[in-house]
Formats: structure tokens, C-alpha cells, sequence
């Protein structure tokens, strides 16, 4: 387990992307595929709790989109980016494979050239391992503050599923599942300025964390893969499911074993969000109650590793999470990986 005394989550912003696209948008240009195999309309909506998500203008980068969230909190907490002693990126999404994407952000916010920059890239768990690596440099005294930033950009990858789905005349209510969870994917960004705690602190602080590995499941979710008679992604939603929840129970017992963390003295939790069904068999294989889960699945979707942190920030945003109360994130990623971190106001 992790344990900090020195660090604040002092500002978080995000910016959403201003095209909507509903469920029920997407099952009207799939309306062939929907009346060949007799799929009934709302299906989309009605197994994955998901109204709409958001996309961004066509060509739109990761970058872009990050530098957006990492101008909002820059503006929201008057920051000069001079300031600024780390950048880490964390989207699964990427500019390119070669320089890291925190290159073109560094640039793009006007941060200085004494700021260590870096990617980190762990599926949707990338800015959870990001608030991880960034805390473990402000607990040891390398750097006094940083900044965490993602962007995820689904607009490729919706696209050529559709595409796919619409030219591909072979699929069957079988064969077509793999393709059902790259219809759930939203585009996004957040950011999070963090430095060193002070006496007597009155913004929240990152106190606690746990993690488990369960990597023999590492074949059910496979992204970024191209080319003809292949799609972006592919993905065994209903064992993925499964086994991130089991993975979560292991991460769990080990979480909430320090004292003042069990499930009674959460106060809120924020959760990778990949669908209703799965939100509703975590909380009830963890012993949660579901009315502590804040959630934005249903007008964001699944924004990969943006999902939990924006989450947090709009419940902030809305107070829904206050002084002297306690959060938790909760995270799960393809691969499979679970990290959970302990939030103190």
C-alpha cells in the first residue's frame, strides 16, 4: 500500500469536447446491421447506461485536448506555467508513438524548460499511475508541484467501427460483440495541478492507495490495432467484466484494510466507467452502496483514462464532495490492472 502526508490535489480542470453524439444517433447509422440480425432499437443505451458521449472537431490531437484541460487549471488556480516543475501525460490516446506527447503540451502551455516531462501509458489507468508518480516525487522532496494532464480522442476509433460494422456482411449477434464496447468510448480531457501540502491544508490531499495485477487476462481488451479486415479495438466485454471486477475484490481487501478506510467511512467513490452493468456488480461484489458512487457514465460514456478524474472534478465542481469527507478512486484497467487511491478533504 501507499501512503502520503505531503500531498495536495490543489486544482482540477477539464474541457469537454462540444459535439454530442447520442445512442441512439449511432443505432440509426448502424439502422442495416440493427435490421439484418433484428437487434431491437435502444439496445445500445439500455446494456451500457450510456445516453451520449462527446467528440471533438475533426482532427483534433491528444495534445490539443490536453492542453485545453491544462489551461483551465493553469487560468482556475492563477498559476504561472514557468512554475510548473513536472508534466506528466497519461491518455491512451497519443499524438505519435515517437516524442511523447507531454513534448507538443510542454510546448503548447508555455511551461519552462526546467520541467520534467514525460508519458506515462497504462490504458485507462494512465492518470491514476500519473497522481501516483507525481505524489511519490512531491513525498520524496524531487519537485514541490506538477501537473497531470490527459486527452482522449475516440473520433478514429467510433469511426472505423462504424465503418467496419456497416461493411462487414458476415457479423452475427456473435461475431459482432467485440465491436459493442468501442461504440461506449467518449472523447475528453482533464487536468490536475498537484504540489506539496501545507499545515493546516484546506484543499484535499491524496493520503492512501493499493494496487493488484491480474495480467493472465491480459487478451480480452486489445486496442490500436489496423489495417484491412481489423478493427482499432476488440473486446470480450462480458469476461473483461468479470475479471476486472475480480481484480478490483483483491485490490479492495487490501485498500480498505488501513483504518478509517472501509466502506463505511467513504464518504463518495469515482470509478472508471465502462457501463452500468459493470458499476452495479462492483458495488455489490465490494459491499458498497451505490448511492456513493458519483457517476457521469451516462452523458460521457467510457473516456478511457480521463473517466475517474473528471468525475471527481464535476463533483467538486458540484460539491458533492466536501471538506472533511473522504473519496476514493477507483480504478480499472485492460491489461488487467486495478489501482485504488484515498482522497482526504
Amino acid at each position: 500500500m501507499m501512503h502520503y502526508s505531503h500531498v495536495c490535489l490543489d486544482t482540477f480542470g477539464y474541457a469537454l469536447p462540444p459535439r454530442v453524439l447520442s445512442s441512439e444517433d449511432i443505432e440509426k447509422r448502424l439502422s442495416p446491421v440493427y435490421k439484418r440480425l433484428r437487434l431491437p432499437s435502444g439496445r445500445l443505451e439500455l446494456m451500457s447506461g450510456i445516453r451520449e458521449r462527446r467528440l471533438w472537431p475533426p482532427g483534433t490531437r491528444p495534445s490539443t485536448a490536453g492542453t485545453l484541460a491544462g489551461q483551465r487549471v493553469l487560468a482556475t488556480a492563477d498559476i504561472d506555467p514557468k512554475s510548473i516543475e513536472c508534466l506528466i501525460f497519461t491518455s491512451v490516446s497519443r499524438d505519435m508513438m515517437e516524442p511523447a506527447t507531454a513534448s507538443f503540451v510542454h510546448d503548447k502551455l508555455g511551461l519552462s524548460s526546467g520541467a520534467l516531462i514525460f508519458d506515462i501509458s497504462n490504458a485507462c489507468l494512465g492518470f491514476l499511475d500519473g497522481m501516483v508518480m507525481l505524489a511519490n516525487m512531491i513525498e520524496l522532496g524531487h519537485v514541490k508541484n506538477g501537473l497531470i494532464v490527459s486527452g482522449e480522442t475516440a473520433e478514429e476509433l467510433l469511426e472505423s467501427t462504424l465503418v467496419g460494422l456497416l461493411k462487414d456482411t458476415t457479423l452475427s449477434r456473435k461475431t459482432i460483440k467485440p465491436a459493442f464496447a468501442s461504440l461506449t468510448i467518449g472523447s475528453g480531457s482533464v487536468a490536475l495541478y498537484m504540489r506539496k501540502a501545507k499545515d493546516n491544508e484546506d484543499r484535499p490531499r491524496l493520503v492512501h492507495g493499493a494496487w493488484q495485477a491480474n495480467t493472465q487476462h491480459s487478451d480480452l481488451c486489445h486496442g490500436g490495432q489496423s489495417g484491412e479486415n481489423t478493427v482499432l479495438m476488440a473486446t470480450n466485454s462480458e469476461e473483461l467484466l468479470h475479471r476486472g471486477v475480480e481484480t478490483a475484490q483483491m485490490t479492495w481487501q487490501k485498500f480498505s484494510a488501513k483504518s478509517g478506510w472501509g466502506a463505511e467511512s467513504i464518504d463518495r467513490f469515482f470509478c472508471h466507467q465502462v457501463g452500468s452493468a459493470h458499476a452495479k456488480l462492483l458495488f455489490e461484489r465490494l459491499g458498497l452502496e451505490p448511492e456513493k458512487n458519483f457517476e457521469t457514465l451516462a452523458i460521457l460514456g467510457n473516456v478511457g483514462s480521463v473517466s475517474a478524474p473528471i468525475t471527481m472534478a464535476m463533483a467538486m465542481e458540484q460539491n458533492f464532495f466536501e471538506p472533511g469527507q473522504k473519496g476514493a478512486l477507483l480504478g480499472i484497467g485492460s491489461g488487467i490492472n486495478c489501482l485504488m487511491l484515498g482522497v482526504e478533504w
